[in-house]
C-alpha cells in the first residue's frame, strides 16, 4: 500500500497481470524448475504487490512521489529500482527476503527502509 499524508494512494497484490491465469490455475514455472526465492523473476507469471501498487497510481494518474510503501516482505532488487524510480521515500516491511542487492540499491538511492517492529 502506498501512503502519503495519512492518505492511501495506491494498494498492490501478489498476482498474475488481470486477464491472464495465475500459476495457481496453469502452474508454477518457478517450482517445476526449483528456481529459489530471490531469484529469476523473470520466470514468474505474477507481479509482486509493489509493482501493482505503482502501476495502478500509474493508470489513475497519482504521483508517488514523497510516498511511503508497507507492505508484507523486503523488496526484491527489481521492485526497489521501480519504488526508488517512483519517488518512494519510505519503505516500511515485516519479513525478511532474500535479495541483498535491494537493500544496497536503497542505500545508494538514501530511501529509508524500516524493518515493522524494529523502528
Amino acid at each position: 500500500m502506498l501512503v502519503k499524508d495519512n492518505r492511501v494512494l495506491a494498494t498492490g497484490y501478489n498476482g498474475a497481470p488481470k486477464g491472464v491465469p495465475h500459476c495457481e490455475e496453469v502452474g508454477c514455472l518457478r517450482e517445476q524448475e526449483h528456481v529459489p526465492s530471490g531469484q529469476r523473476h523473470e520466470l514468474c507469471r505474477g507481479l509482486h504487490a509493489e509493482q501493482n501498487a505503482i502501476i495502478q497510481a500509474a493508470v489513475y494518474g497519482v504521483s508517488t512521489s514523497g510516498s511511503t510503501i508497507y507492505i508484507t516482505h523486503q523488496p526484491c532488487s527489481l521492485c526497489a529500482k521501480m519504488l526508488i524510480n517512483a519517488g518512494v521515500e519510505r519503505v516500511v516491511y515485516k519479513g525478511d527476503y532474500p535479495d541483498s542487492l535491494a537493500v544496497t540499491l536503497f542505500t545508494e538511492a538514501g530511501i529509508k527502509v524500516v524493518k515493522y517492529g524494529e523502528g
